[in-house]
């Protein structure tokens, strides 16, 4: 109970910095930016979930990548042999092992062929190290005698890798050029690119311009044969045939004759004569110098611009083109005008990329789901707030205190580290609303005890805080392992709600016994009690014997038979698997002007042949879930499917608030990520709990979390309960709070057999439990008064989540108090006396010897 200045300090400069922090978030635009500049302005950064925007993830197509290199190195190899050293091949290429076969016209030419290609090895560094690098290329020979030309495992890898950097920039000028605000993109591992870009709802747009590749080139078209009478007869050497921009196609020369790289500047316009929209570029100077080269040698001949292996147009030279610009005309729009315009002046994308998931959220639903979220944190504040007033009078007030700094430290962080909050997130913090007091439960009950064993207030009010610390500890680190787990293994919201539960574990074990501790010591000093009056309200009175151990067997006979039939229905019966585990696209609509009718919208799609369509009312009266399996033909098929169905939809007043489409091999991945973090999160729990307690209390504890996992899975499998990545977020959190629950008995548990050392095992099992269960119906009451008002009011994107946690932490508690003890008697635990016994033989074999 003594507080020296600087400890005092301490507490002063952290709220006082909390609060700083904390405040911007609040306020309006136009009062933070007349602030002093010495205060933070920085906010707590919203969610796409919160602020509404599109989410994709893109992925560079290797399959791509390696095709075009090979026609690349084909090209080389032919220009190597034939133009240079006048050595005639034919070369085939195989696309399966990224090879290329070479067969000289004459043989004899051999060694020196095989000179001349060795010449055209390429060496990729590798940016990590900065130095040396991998040999793109393997020479080798068949065996008739043909050579050989493969790319390697090694130096394709090295490629990708470079060409996501390279993508990121080009990304980031695209989306510059969009005027959109702080927009992140980064990359995801080694062949994929994030971007988030808030506030911008047309999805289809944002990926058209940042996917493209926006490749332009100029082909000289080939004269005197149309494309269909080139793949009748049999292509010329050296052209390919494109598809153009009318429906047609075009037979062109494959050789480059200028590229886009040289284009300086690009502008939609209109064109004076016809008022068409038109793209106008601008070359620099060596793209101006060949571009009149090219235009003043080739007067009536047809020039190809194209775009992506697209003709976009084919005009005929008139006249030489001296001024180093000019222009592209097409079916353009305006806008599809400008966003050429902008794909050009950003330049191209080293790569084609793939969207492999794609997430979109209307600002409106983002607004109602703030709205849910600060709902039902309001309510289960005031319902937590009012139960510690109630069942502890002026400690209550304490520990509400506690709690209000509690959460402005939690914003204060978020601001401070420029977190993500989302609506998770907003779950998180709700929830740590109910765990914070748990600390506080804990020490007012140690205090409630030391009292009745007989000790003055003020050595209670000490004991209460040093005994009751060490459990806080244990529990506090094994939800924060749970979280830390999450936020690795996780993604997006997921992360957010990591990182909200994370710091509020932080800050809850900071406000409730140091903040807390202050506050009891200056009430001590002004009022010096005789007596402490703690508890006003109790769930189970003082003196409880319940014999846990004597009905334990029936207990547990009845966990195996629920968790048989959980495995049992996730087995037979399965889950309702949500996109992010099944790949699709999930719709969310909402109708203007009255209730959605589920029976029409079925009606409406039945016609649009796109598979497996499933349609559901999905929270209020006015939304439906529309759920679409994964298309034929990938992404462009996957939007071409949302296209039909916000077109049939509009005609009856539809319109779409929320779009998410996975494909399925990050599907595959979220899946095996998923069952991967549970598995980690147990294996390290386990490893801090052997060390801080015995081998027993590890494997009961890790027995018991295993029993909460697969009675909260069976919930998702016999409800048909969405299980999504949220789910797996529910999971994990739940290991922490059935954790937190076991540690707090095992404590208890520990602690008596220190104290007790002749009484049986049983029954020592059952006075710790007795000791224990009045705080641990307290502390889970407030966090079911947390958790269902976000059942209620949470919104119906994390229902299925809300609905989890709140199951589990009742199962949580249940098998803390009643399957824990007897898991420990099976795994061996022995009481004092019984270890004492044992090992009086050997010491006296020790004395001996």
């Amino acid at each position: 109970m003594q507080f020296s200045p600087i400890r005092t300090a301490i507490i002063a400069i952290v709220a006082l910095l909390g609060v700083l922090f904390a405040i911007p978030s609040f306020l309006p635009e136009n009062v933070r930016e007349s602030w002093p500049g010495f205060l933070p302005r920085q906010t707590v950064v919203l969610g796409l979930d919160l602020q509404g925007g599109s989410h994709l993830l893109l992925q560079v197509n290797q399959e791509g990548i390696v095709t075009e290199r090979l026609q690349s190195l084909r090209r080389d190899v032919r220009n190597v042999l034939a133009n240079q050293n006048g050595i005639g091949n034919i070369t085939t290429t195989d696309a399966a092992t990224n090879t290329l076969t070479i067969e000289l016209t004459d043989p004899s030419q051999k060694e020196a062929a095989r000179s001349a290609i060795q010449s055209l090895q390429n060496t990729i560094g590798n940016s990590l190290l900065a130095v040396g690098g991998v040999n793109e290329l393997s020479f080798g020979e068949t065996p008739d005698g043909k050579l050989t030309i493969t790319l390697t495992p090694e130096g394709v890898e090295q490629r990708m890798s470079a060409l996501v950097a390279q993508s990121i920039e080009v990304i980031r000028k695209r989306v510059d050029e969009l005027g959109t605000t702080e927009p992140q993109i980064q990359r995801q591992g080694t062949n994929r690119v994030l971007v988030q870009v808030p506030g911008f709802g047309d999805s289809q747009r944002l990926k058209d311009i940042i996917s493209r590749t926006a490749r332009l080139t100029f082909h000289m078209v080939y004269p005197g044969m149309s494309a269909a009478q080139a793949e009748a007869q049999g292509l010329p050497a050296g052209t390919i045939v494109l598809p153009s921009q009318d429906g047609g196609k075009e037979l062109i020369y494959e050789d480059v004759a200028l590229g886009g790289e040289s284009l300086t500047d690009a502008q939609p316009g209109f064109d004076q004569q016809t008022g068409r929209s038109v793209v106008s570029f601008k070359f620099d100077t060596r793209g101006a110098v060949t571009f009149s080269d090219i235009t003043s040698k080739n007067v009536g001949k047809r020039f190809a611009i194209v775009l992506d292996n697209q003709v976009l147009t084919a005009p005929v030279i008139q006249q030489p083109i001296t001024g180093g610009s000019g222009q592209i005309s097409g079916s353009f729009t305006p806008q599809t005008a400008n966003d050429l315009a902008v794909l050009l002046r950003a330049g191209a994308l080293p790569a084609s990329l793939d969207v492999v998931e794609e997430r979109t959220v209307d600002a409106s639903l983002g607004a109602d789901s703030i709205r849910s979220g600060l709902t039902a944190g309001i309510v289960a504040g005031i319902l937590v707030v009012t139960f510690m007033v109630v069942a502890y009078g002026l400690w209550g007030v304490f520990a509400n205190v506690s709690l209000v700094l509690n959460i402005i430290l939690i914003f204060g962080a978020l601001s401070m580290l420029g977190a993500t909050l989302t609506l998770p997130g907003i779950a998180g913090i709700v929830l740590t609303i109910g765990m914070a007091v748990d600390a506080n439960v804990l020490i007012y009950e140690r205090m409630r005890e030391e009292q009745r064993a007989g000790k003055s207030p003020i050595q209670a009010i000490n004991a209460g805080f040093e005994r009751a610390w060490g459990t806080i500890i244990d529990s506090h680190l094994t939800q924060l392992i749970a979280a830390i787990v999450l936020y690795f293994m996780g993604s997006g919201p997921v992360q957010g709600f990591a990182v909200t539960l994370a710091l509020g574990i932080l800050t809850s074990l900071f406000t409730s016994y140091t903040v807390t501790s202050y506050q009891v010591k200056l009430w001590y000093g002004l009022r010096r009690p005789k007596t402490l009056r703690i508890q006003h309200f109790r769930f189970i009175p003082d003196g409880t014997k319940i014999p846990f151990m004597k009905i334990s067997r029936y207990v547990i006979a009845f966990s195996i038979v629920a968790s048989l039939a959980s495995i049992g229905s996730a087995y037979f019966k399965g889950f309702n698997l949500g996109i992010d585990f099944v790949g699709g696209t999930a719709i969310e609509v909402q109708h203007v002007g009255g209730p959605a009718d589920v029976g029409k919208v079925r009606e409406l799609l039945d016609g649009l042949n796109l598979g497996e369509v499933q349609v559901q009312g999905f929270g209020t009266p006015e939304d439906v879930l529309v759920r679409v399996q994964a298309q034929e033909g990938g992404q462009d098929a996957d939007q071409a499917a949302v296209s039909k169905i916000r077109t049939a939809l509009a005609s009856d007043n539809y319109e779409l608030r929320r779009t998410e489409a996975v494909s399925g091999t990050v599907s595959g991945e979220l899946a095996w990520k998923g069952t991967i973090a549970v598995l980690i999160a147990l294996g390290a729990i386990l490893i801090y709990i052997w060390v801080r307690f015995e081998w027993q209390f590890a494997l009961a504890a890790v027995t018991t979390t295993t029993h909460d996992v697969i009675m909260t899975i069976g919930l998702f499998s016999i409800t048909g309960l969405e299980f999504n990545l949220t789910s797996i977020a529910a999971v994990l959190t739940l290991v922490g709070l059935s954790l937190n629950e076991t540690v707090v008995v095992s404590d208890r548990i520990r602690e008596n057999l220190r104290k007790h050392r002749k009484m049986p095992l049983p029954d020592l099992i059952d006075l710790s439990i007795n000791q224990t269960i009045v705080r641990t119906s307290l502390t889970q009451f407030t966090v079911l008064l947390a958790l269902i008002p976000l059942v209620l009011f949470g919104g119906e994107v994390i229902r299925s989540f809300t609905i989890a946690m709140t199951f589990g932490s009742i199962v949580g508690m249940y098998s803390s108090i009643i399957i824990n003890g007897p898991i420990l008697i099976n795994f061996g635990l022995k009481a004092r006396s019984e270890t004492d016994e044992a090992e009086k033989p050997r010491k006296a074999d020790r004395a001996s010897v």
